[in-house]
Order: C-alpha cells, then structure tokens, then sequence
C-alpha cells in the first residue's frame, strides 16, 4: 500500500501542530545539512515551532554571524532578485493541480486573490529585512547601539562564538599534541 498524498495546509489543532513540527523538523535538518555538505554551502536555518521555542542550525559548522555577514554584502537588488527567483520557484511547485477531489472551495477562496497575499507577504519580509539590516549595521558600529535587549542578544552571540572557537582551538591543540607526540616517538626510535 502506498503512501497517501497529503493536503499542505495549516493544522487547527496545536497538539496536532506540535507532534508535526517534532515529527518533521530531524528531517528538515538533515536535509539541510545534505544540502550544505554536499553542495558546500552556506546555510541558516530559523525555525520556530508552534509553542514558539526557536531551534537554529547553520550547516557545515560556519558561525551564524559570517552567514548573516555574508547576506548582509549582498546589496538590496540581488537580495530582492533571490527572493524573487525562490518565491517563482515556491509559486510553480505550489501552483501544481491538486488530483484530490475533497479539496473544496476553501483552497479557491485562497486562489482568488493570491497578488494581495504576495504584496502583504512581500511587505512583511520587506520590512523583517530592513530590521535586520539595521541589526548588522548595529554590529558594525556596537557604540551607537543604546538598546539593552539588542546589546544583550549581541553579547549572547559573541559569547556563543567565542564558545565555538574555544572549542575549535581545544580541537586543533589535542590534534597538535596527537601529532606531535608520534612525530616525537618516531624521531626517539630512529635514534
């Protein structure tokens, strides 16, 4: 027996919603991290689930910050043309005909007007872009930041990093040792 087709659309009930998301997000992130080891790319991925508890993953063990650094170069008409670009892309696998008959008028009713949604989509995520932008600017120039909870945030990043290059450096120190301790032991046989 095959597996049925299922209808995407938002689940009414929250317990449904949450056994989903805890379902599907391992798979998410292991198709992410696929992507970013067999592609070499750079990767983020922001998820929050349905009791809003944020989950991140940046593939390939690269910092948050140099992916965000590496957005943030990119100047405001590629960011757009990408946007564009992945929102076509979403738009003609979701724009497929649906085979199932029980699809009613409900999925018409959201066809209706889809320009509207877009234009409200667009000027959500424009708007989500320029908060953004201004928090990497703030990173660029921490002195003009008088905010406390951005100043808090920035310093939970720093010290996430600063994790992670300790972490890295304790990594490549047992290396070293490791390394040279069989180089010491070769050169003390050869002698």
């Amino acid at each position: 027996m095959g597996r049925r087709k299922l209808k995407i659309q938002r689940l009414e009930n929250l317990k449904a919603r949450q056994a989903k998301y805890s379902k599907r997000k391992p798979g998410m992130i292991k198709k992410a991290n696929e992507l970013a080891v067999l592609c070499d790319v750079d990767l983020a991925l922001l998820l929050f689930s349905p009791s809003d508890q944020p989950t991140l993953f940046v593939g390939q063990e690269k910092a948050l910050s140099d992916v965000l650094e590496r957005l943030s170069k990119m100047s405001f008409e590629e960011r757009e043309a990408r946007r564009a670009y992945t929102m076509q892309i979403v738009k003609k696998n979701y724009a497929k005909p649906e085979s199932d008959s029980d699809i009613g008028s409900s999925s018409q009713d959201a066809s209706d007007n889809p320009q509207k949604v877009y234009e409200e989509q667009l000027k959500e995520v424009k708007q989500k872009l320029a908060e953004k932008s201004r928090i990497l600017r703030d990173w660029k120039n921490p002195n003009n930041v008088d905010d406390l909870d951005q100043l808090n945030i920035m310093e939970e990043h720093l010290t996430a990093s600063l994790r992670g290059i300790r972490n890295k450096k304790r990594r490549l120190e047992m290396e070293l040792q490791r390394g040279g301790l069989e180089g010491n032991g070769n050169l003390g046989t050869q002698g």
